[in-house]
């Protein structure tokens, strides 16, 4: 207002409104703190980036309301099992209110239930004695061979040596607990060093067996891959996945250029790679498919960043491919072709926006270099849209590194990635983690069903 304007008004007049401009500028002051306080743009919070849900910051739950009572359904029991162990007829002997003799003709059955018991859980330790002698015939010297089951060397069957793997590599139970384990629980004394020669023995046999599943993932048409840190002897090394709808594939390097790949795939190339923006992850398939996932947070981020140019109808655009995946099946090739040329259009149309802000800016830059790698899924239907497989794959190996500190050698460090291989492997199989383990030392095949 104009200073004829304000002589025109009340004194009260005059007084509400500087007291309104007041608290005007009281907000506007608290929120240009808020802002100062950033750094560098909005937070970082699992929504608009890669940091991992544990990390993000939980709200304070609401107190609860009082729960509705709800309407009953019939009781729901566990199965019989199917094939019980033994039989228990429990018989009255009596009639408790007469005490007269009773038989089984007198009774009929009419509840049966399932008890649940372990057996004496104790090692199973057999004494070989091998025997030599002169044989009367040709007075030569010769000597019993062992059994082929039980080689003289190692006391410890693969059997054992599986369990201690699966408790160690998929449970992460450190050597200090696994050998107090192994004595209370089963009754089999060990030392840390015999559990390191244990899982240095079967180096040999997993890297095998991880080694056929590396071959299926290279003669696979569509690979997907990840990467997450690793503690190597005190130092930052890089654990890779790289897995196919049949085969995963875990290798521990110290490097996390692109010559891992590289060196990985060899002579051979899919048809496409899907991964994310990661510079070391492009270039290694004839086609690759960006990961949506990583894509709507990075578009989140630039959203929260206070973007309304591009970010905001590129997320929108994202979560409508996502859609029409989801309803592959249902649709047809060239229904399939149609959206494609569909969201490339749109694309093309979102990518002329202007950005608002330095965050949607740097978003929009970042797609236009990779703009063809973003709807491959729509007409291949063997592509998936993300790759959170690889992201799963890998939770287990974030979990180990927390609670175990890492590895204390190289050779830990590579029997762990192909133990991981050969778990991964034969789960996609129908196997057990345990299962898989005995497969593979005992030098069976992992890549069919049990």
């Amino acid at each position: 207002m104009y200073r004829d304007d304000l002589a025109k008004l009340s004194k009260d007049e005059l007084i509400a409104r500087v007291l309104a401009q007041a608290a005007q500028i009281e907000e506007l002051t608290r929120r240009i703190g808020e802002l100062e306080a950033r750094p560098g743009g909005p937070p970082k919070t699992p929504d608009n980036s890669s940091l991992p849900p544990s990390q993000g910051r939980k709200p304070n739950r609401a107190e609860r309301r009082a729960a509705k009572k709800r309407k009953g359904r019939p009781g729901v029991f566990r199965a019989l099992a199917a094939n019980p162990d033994r039989i228990v007829a429990s018989v009255a002997e009596h009639c408790p209110h007469c005490e007269h003799t009773l038989t089984a003709a007198d009774q009929v059955g009419f509840h049966a239930y399932d008890h649940i018991e372990l057996p004496p859980l104790r090692p199973v330790i057999t004494r070989i004695h091998r025997h030599r002698g002169v044989c009367p015939s040709c007075r030569r010297g010769f000597s019993a061979p062992p059994p082929a089951a039980m080689p003289p060397g190692s006391p410890f069957g693969p059997d054992l040596t599986a369990l201690i793997l699966h408790l160690h590599l998929t449970q992460a139970i450190g050597f200090e607990r696994l050998v107090r384990l192994l004595d209370e629980v089963f009754g089999v004394r060990l030392s840390e060093g015999a559990l390191a020669n244990m899982l240095a023995r079967a180096g040999t046999p997993l890297t095998a067996a991880a080694e056929t599943a590396a071959a299926e993932v290279r003669s696979s048409k569509v690979v997907a891959s990840d990467e997450t840190s690793a503690r190597v002897e005190g130092k930052n090394w890089w654990q890779w996945v790289v897995l196919s709808s049949t085969a995963v594939h875990h290798l521990i390097a110290d490097s996390r250029s692109a010559a891992v790949l590289t060196d990985f795939l060899g002579e051979t190339k899919p048809e496409v790679w899907v991964a994310d923006r990661y510079a070391a992850q492009a270039g290694h398939g004839t086609e690759r498919q960006l990961c949506l996932a990583h894509l709507l947070r990075d578009a989140q981020y630039a959203i929260d960043a206070g973007d309304t140019g591009f970010a905001l109808g590129f997320h929108k655009l994202l979560q409508r491919a996502v859609a029409i995946g989801r309803r592959r099946p249902q649709l047809k090739d060239t229904t399939l072709a149609q959206y494609r040329a569909d969201l490339d259009r749109r694309l093309d149309r979102l990518l002329a926006v202007s950005p608002t802000t330095a965050a949607g800016q740097k978003l929009a830059r970042g797609i236009r270099k990779c703009r063809g790698d973003l709807f491959v899924f729509i007409t291949r239907r063997d592509v998936p849209t993300t790759n959170n497989q690889c992201e799963r794959a890998l939770r287990p190996s974030v979990i180990f590194r927390k609670v175990t500190g890492g590895f204390r050698s190289q050779w830990g460090a590579h029997t762990y990635a192909d133990a991981l291989s050969v778990i991964a492997t034969g789960r996609l199989h129908g196997r057990s983690a345990l299962q898989a383990l005995r497969d593979a030392l005992a030098g069976r095949p992992i890549l069919v069903p049990p």
